[in-house]
């Protein structure tokens, strides 16, 4: 094997590829790589599984989570309504929209 292979025996260990040991400290081992993410997904899962798995809701629990979807159609219906308006009266939309021009933006 030489003397350049019997170092590389002796810092990677009798049993490994020396090749493939230094190869993996440039480029990631793809199934070693998949086999993380395979295990992180179960994880995952897992939690998921365990964090929903009593379904049992009341009263409140529903009117909640009616709320929480209420948002994002309340938006897009805004914005439909804007283009309504602003084609019906074009002086109140500019308006509205100096008056959001004049609003920070942090806010």
């Amino acid at each position: 094997m030489g003397l350049f292979g019997s170092v590389l025996e002796w810092l990677l260990g009798p049993d490994k590829n020396p090749i493939v040991e230094v190869a993996q400290l440039f480029r990631e081992n793809a199934e070693f790589g998949a086999q993380r993410a395979a295990s992180a997904r179960a994880a995952a899962f897992d939690q998921f599984d365990s964090e929903f798995a009593n379904e049992r809701k009341g009263v409140f629990d529903c009117f909640v989570d009616s709320l929480n979807r209420l948002p994002r159609p309340m938006m897009a219906l805004g914005n439909i309504a804007l283009f309504g308006q602003a084609m019906y009266d074009p002086v109140w939309f500019t308006s509205r929209m100096v008056g959001l021009g004049a609003v920070p933006e942090q806010l």
